[in-house]
C-alpha cells in the first residue's frame, strides 16, 4: 500500500471529476489524500465528507469572466493578485504536509503549488491532465490560428510545472505524441466516474443542454426552437419555457437524462464531451469566447465525426434542427470503450509505483 497525494486545479468541474474518479480507483489499495481549491473542492469535498480520504482546501488560482462569457483580464489579474502574493506561503504549508504525510507519489491535474513542493522534497510526481496536450502532442494539423493559439497555451501550461515523472494526457481525442515525448507520456481517453460508467443507456428523444451562466438569448432562443424536448442544466431551476425543463444541478439526475438523451449540447471542455461520447452521444460544442483551448476541443470534434461545433452567438434554431437532422452519421463514428481512459491511467500509476518499490527493494 502506498501513500498518495492529489491535487487538482480549482477552475471549473472537469479537474474535480477527474481527480474524483482517480482517487475512488485508488483507494482500495492505497492511502489518498487530497488537496482541492475553489470549486474542485465545493465538488470532492462532500464526495469524500466522513471517509477514509481527507481533503483539504487550499488557494488556487481563479479566472473571471464578462457577463457575455469573454475573459475578463483585468478582474482575473487583481483576483489573482492575493494567490500570488500568498505563493510561497502556500509551499510552505504543502512541504510540511509532505514531510508529516511522506507520501511515495504524487498525482496533479494542472496544480502548480503542490509539484513544486514535491520537488523541493524530493518526492516523484504524475501529471494526469488535459492541458499537457498542448506541450506533448504533435498539433500541425490544426488551422494557422489555432496552431498560434496552441503554442502560446502551451508556454503557459510549461509554467504550471514541468519535471514530472510520467505525463498522463486524458482527452476524448488522440492526436500523435510529439517523438521526443514517446517514452514519458501516456495517452489516454478521458477518466470516468463508476456512476457515469454505470449509467444506463438509452435514446428518450429528448436533448440535454449544459449550460454556463453566461448562456447568450440566442442559445435559449435555439433550443426552444429546436424541436424536441430539453433538458437544461448550469442555469438553476426555473419554472419549465415550452419544451424546456430548467433543473437543478444533480449528478443522479444528470447522468440519467444524459444516458438516455439523443444528444448534448454544451460548451468545449474535454471532460464532459468525453463523458457524453462514452454513453454513446453525439455533441453539439459551443466554444466559450476567448477560450482557446475549447476552439481546438470542438476541432477535434468535428474531425473524429462524432459531432459538430459551432460559436455561442450564431447558434440557431436552424442550425441546432440541422444538427439534430445527423445523429445517426454522428452515432456511426462513436466507438464508446475508446473513450474510457481508467484502465490505462490507473495502470500506469500502479506500474510507477512499482517501480518506485522495485528502485527501493534494490538499494
Amino acid at each position: 500500500m502506498a501513500s498518495i497525494f492529489i491535487s487538482m486545479s480549482g477552475e471549473g468541474r472537469g479537474h474535480a471529476t477527474r481527480m474524483r474518479a482517480i482517487a475512488d480507483e485508488l483507494r482500495a489499495q492505497h492511502r489518498i489524500t487530497i488537496f482541492a481549491p475553489g470549486d474542485a473542492h465545493e465538488i470532492i469535498e462532500p464526495a469524500f465528507r466522513g471517509s477514509d480520504i481527507p481533503v483539504h482546501e487550499i488557494p488556487c488560482l481563479r479566472f473571471f469572466y464578462t457577463p457575455n462569457g469573454r475573459l475578463d483580464t483585468g478582474r482575473t489579474v487583481a483576483g489573482n493578485a492575493k494567490y500570488i502574493l500568498g505563493f510561497r506561503g502556500l509551499l510552505r504549508t504543502l512541504r510540511m504536509h509532505i514531510q508529516q504525510g511522506k507520501p511515495d507519489l504524487i498525482i496533479t491535474d494542472f496544480e502548480p503549488a503542490l509539484p513544486r513542493a514535491a520537488r523541493q522534497c524530493g518526492v516523484p510526481y504524475i501529471s494526469l491532465n488535459h492541458q499537457h496536450f498542448l506541450v506533448v502532442n504533435d498539433l500541425s494539423g490544426l488551422p494557422a490560428q489555432l496552431r498560434r493559439h496552441a503554442f502560446l497555451m502551451s508556454l503557459v501550461v510549461r509554467r504550471y510545472y514541468s519535471k514530472q515523472a510520467r505525463t498522463i494526457v486524458s482527452s476524448f481525442y488522440f492526436p500523435p505524441i510529439k517523438p521526443q515525448y514517446r517514452d514519458r507520456v501516456v495517452q489516454v481517453g478521458v477518466i470516468l466516474r463508476p456512476a457515469v460508467v454505470a449509467t444506463p443507456r438509452a435514446d428518450e428523444g429528448h436533448l440535454v443542454a449544459y449550460l454556463r451562466k453566461f448562456a447568450l438569448p440566442n442559445v435559449l432562443d435555439a433550443l426552444r426552437g429546436c424541436g424536441r424536448p430539453v433538458r437544461l442544466y448550469g442555469l438553476g431551476a426555473k419554472a419549465t419555457d415550452g419544451n424546456i425543463e430548467y433543473r437543478e444541478i444533480s449528478e443522479a439526475g444528470f447522468l440519467r437524462d444524459l444516458g438516455t438523451c439523443s444528444a448534448l449540447v454544451t460548451t468545449a471542455g474535454n471532460q464532459l464531451v468525453g463523458e457524453a461520447l462514452y454513453l454513446g452521444k453525439p455533441v453539439l460544442a459551443m466554444p466559450e469566447p476567448n477560450n482557446q483551448e475549447q476552439y481546438i476541443n470542438a476541432h477535434f470534434l468535428r474531425e473524429e465525426g462524432t459531432g459538430d461545433w459551432i460559436d455561442l452567438d450564431r447558434l440557431t434554431p436552424a442550425t441546432l434542427r440541422g444538427f439534430t437532422e445527423k445523429l445517426d452519421e454522428y452515432r456511426s463514428h462513436i466507438v464508446p470503450d475508446k473513450f474510457n481512459g481508467n484502465p490505462l491511467a490507473i495502470k500506469t500509476i500502479e506500474d510507477f509505483l512499482s517501480s518506485i518499490a522495485e528502485g527501493r527493494a534494490s538499494k
